[in-house]
């Protein structure tokens, strides 16, 4: 079903997000990049379903997650993942979770930066004749 491709544009709001990982924007974001992979088809058919239904805000993730199809679909796909873990010694695991923490730093700072630029960009857009304060005098 591409249902997501032929409806509109719509997006899920951030708030969808930013309530499933604690209002972290870093963790937000890279959840919903996540859920974009999956949308593109990177999972397996129910899964890019899921996504796209999650993405256009058609569908939670939490009550995505209580579908059958989607969640044995996450299991299956899931499973080497979990087997692979399994197999890695701690020392494997902890330069995994350093990477991880690694690229929630960054998307942390691209964030802030990201941030800042725009706060920079709506003082300067604030020029000498801005209505404030206006005066004949």
């Amino acid at each position: 079903m591409d249902s997501a491709e032929n409806s509109s544009d719509k997006r899920v709001d951030d708030s969808e997000f930013l309530e499933m990982t604690q209002q972290d924007p870093a963790q937000a974001k890279i959840l919903k990049q996540s859920l974009e992979h999956l949308a593109s088809g990177l999972g397996g058919p129910a899964l890019k379903e899921m996504a796209q239904e999650v993405l256009s805000g058609r569908m939670g993730l939490r009550e995505a997650a209580n579908v059958s199809a989607y969640a044995e679909e996450a299991v299956e796909r899931s499973a080497p993942l979990a087997e692979k873990w399994a197999s890695m010694s701690d020392s494997e695991r902890e330069a995994l979770a350093v990477d991880g923490e690694r690229r929630l730093e960054e998307e942390r700072r691209q964030l802030d930066e990201e941030r800042r630029v725009a706060s920079e960009d709506r003082s300067s857009a604030k020029g000498r004749h801005d209505g404030r304060g206006w005066s004949l005098y």
